[in-house]
């Protein structure tokens, strides 16, 4: 309890000039406008690897992630990034994400790595599955690290694939389930740009669903996304 104290109320991390110096390029960059559609805009699709499922006590080990662009993936348009840890995770665990201990040491320093991302993200709003689990461990680090709260519009394609697709609902509850009712195939599963792809897959789906009815554009399937979330559970 101690350790996790000392981590969310630490002080702010001192960081050096040319850090600082992107940090601030990153926070004047223009916010997208909430009229934007899929066809005229940027977002970024993203999956992240970590030292286990503890939302309080695991870390950040990788993020990877792939832009969808005026409606299209972009492979060219990709990020990976592994932070340097202080320990390696786990051997169970690295069994899972195949990061080994060694690339685990010998990682980007994470206020190096996470600057990377801020650059690659600027200021798209973001598509993940499961958002609580990712957006939870990128917080964390960019408020240890960079001392930021790291406010960021986030869709979650858990809540807005079944919204879509009410049909398939019980049957198809993970990432697995919707991508092999789709045919999504994943080679390298627990990768993180592997699972950033299938995601993105996922989201062209959606996004042709989307543009059938009047909610097509990032902001239109976040609010079915939340009208999902607030009533799925009532009967």
């Amino acid at each position: 309890m101690k350790a996790l104290l000392q981590r969310w109320f630490a002080t702010r991390p001192n960081l050096e000039p040319e850090q600082a110096r992107r940090l601030s390029a990153w926070h004047k960059l223009p916010i997208i406008s909430q009229k934007s559609t899929f066809d005229n805009s940027r977002c970024v699709v993203l999956d992240v690897e970590t030292t286990g499922l503890n939302l309080m006590k695991d870390t950040l080990i990788s993020i990877g992630a792939v832009a969808v662009v005026n409606g299209h993936i972009v492979l060219a348009d990709s990020f990976y990034v592994v932070l340097q840890q202080r320990e390696s995770s786990r051997k169970e665990n690295i069994l899972v994400h195949g990061i080994s201990g060694s690339v685990q040491r010998e990682g980007e320093s994470p206020v190096d790595a996470l600057l990377a991302f801020l650059e690659y993200l600027g200021k798209d709003p973001v598509v993940a599955f499961h958002v609580t689990f990712d957006e939870t461990m990128i917080r964390r680090a960019m408020r240890e690290y960079l001392g930021i709260s790291f406010k960021h519009p986030w869709l979650d394609l858990a809540y807005v694939m079944p919204s879509l697709f009410p049909e398939l609902m019980h049957r198809h509850r993970g990432l697995d389930d919707w991508a092999l009712n789709f045919n999504i195939r994943n080679e390298d599963r627990h990768n993180a740009v592997a699972d950033a792809l299938t995601t993105a897959q996922l989201l062209l789906i959606a996004i042709k669903v989307a543009r059938q009815v009047p909610i097509f554009g990032y902001f239109g399937l976040r609010s079915l996304e939340r009208y999902f979330r607030d009533n799925s559970g009532k009967g």
